[in-house]
């Protein structure tokens, strides 16, 4: 699991390699290199965003860039999030940059969100993609789209402030 805005975290000089050969024969890799100008500025400013930003946020971000209106901005974050670069946070109507080193095309990701920081954590695992997927096949039910967002404390504003549910069971 990675954080949104967060640094990633270092690899050993092998795993390195494998990790930069596996993206490099990947789909992002080829998505990013055909991106517009206006595509790859999007892409840059959320990547380098310390959480979700909103598509106003976005276009306020960019207006020394040429962006005026924010049809430009949409434009490029429906190619983004196309090609599994970006996520729509809905309960935020917001955006992240994807941070996961995992295929989008053809899996589900989940998504926590801390309501003090704002830090977004990604979560994809094809065990659990391919669970869901089976149920929904099984039980009939036809999706149009699958959102899953968990809404809460992160690990670290968790144990800065205690759990308000244990003082209630204590007394």
């Amino acid at each position: 699991m990675q954080v949104a805005g967060a640094p990633r975290p270092r690899l050993a000089p092998e795993a390195r390699l494998a990790h930069k050969v596996g993206h490099m024969a990947g789909y992002e890799m080829n998505a990013k290199a055909e991106l517009t100008r206006n595509q790859a500025l999007v892409l840059e400013k959320l990547e380098g965003a310390a959480g979700p930003l909103s598509a106003y946020a976005l276009l306020d971000l960019l207006r020394d860039d040429g962006f005026r209106a924010p049809l430009q901005v949409y434009r490029a974050l429906d190619r983004l999030m196309k090609d599994g670069l970006v996520h729509r946070l809905e309960s935020l109507n917001s955006f992240v940059a994807c941070t996961g080193d995992h295929a989008h095309l053809h899996g589900i990701t989940a998504f926590a969100i801390c309501e003090k920081c704002g830090q977004v954590a990604e979560f994809a695992d094809p065990v659990v993609g391919k669970r869901l997927e089976s149920w929904v096949a099984e039980s009939g039910f036809r999706p149009n789209k699958a959102v899953i967002e968990f809404r809460g404390l992160c690990a670290a504003c968790a144990a800065a402030e205690p759990d308000e549910r244990l003082r209630g069971n204590a007394g």
